[in-house]
């Protein structure tokens, strides 16, 4: 772990243990903590002044997404990112999003679209600013009323779900060049083809979208050497 403690901000609505998975998640996905690199509960609840509940909690939801493994009376260390497995989740997301965003077009009502429009108008503002963190967030927040939009609970659920398992690979390709204006011009298509009631179209264009983030997640990886160039 680094020596001088990052502060550890919660986004609104955040928890301790959420916000410590994001934190670590980014430290991995970035290799800032290598494969191999023992994560020692002690040591990461002093360095962010946690008690060892929310990181026994975080260390846990990190090996259930495949960031870290346990060993049997050895503890939690950094997993190898596996880009077999995350490539797998890209796809599943891809075609999970896509109905999402079909759906969204036949289901979503006129309030609902002016909404997502006045969503993907803050993007703008973020781009123009160039500021990735404000616009992860953004991002998330957008996609997330496309799943609502969709009117389906258990694709809502199913999404959200996979999204945990890629997140700190989603939030990681912003840090590319020009990738945050890239993604407000595919967002942009996505939103007019769901105006319309486009449904196949914004399907589509979700999928294409989603395939665009893996392989933008993917060169994010080795760029920082995470995985083989």
């Amino acid at each position: 772990m680094s020596d001088t403690p990052p502060p550890l901000r919660l986004a609104p609505g955040e928890t301790r243990t959420a916000a410590l998975v994001r934190e670590l998640s980014a430290q991995i996905v970035s290799g800032k903590l290598p494969p191999g690199k023992k994560l020692d509960e002690a040591a990461i609840g002093d360095l962010f002044g946690l008690s060892r509940t929310p990181v026994r909690e975080a260390l846990r939801e990190l090996a259930v997404i495949g960031l870290v493994e346990t060993r049997p009376h050895r503890g939690a260390y950094v997993a190898e990112v596996s880009t077999a497995q995350m490539m797998e989740k890209f796809e599943f997301m891809a075609e999970l999003e896509g109905l999402c965003a079909g759906y969204a077009a036949r289901r979503m009502t006129a309030d609902d679209k002016a909404r997502l429009d006045k969503i993907h108008d803050g993007g703008m503002v973020l781009v123009e600013r160039r500021d990735r963190a404000g616009y992860r967030a953004h991002n998330t927040i957008l996609h997330e009323a496309i799943y609502e939009g969709a009117r389906n609970d258990s694709l809502r659920d199913a999404t959200l779900s996979i999204r945990r398992a890629v997140a700190a690979f989603r939030a990681a390709q912003f840090d590319l060049k020009e990738r945050i204006g890239n993604s407000q011009v595919e967002h942009g298509l996505i939103i007019a083809a769901i105006r319309a009631g486009d449904a196949d179209q914004a399907s589509q264009l979700m999928r294409r979208h989603i395939l665009t983030v893996m392989q933008a997640a993917e060169a994010y990886l080795r760029e920082k050497r995470v995985i083989p160039i």
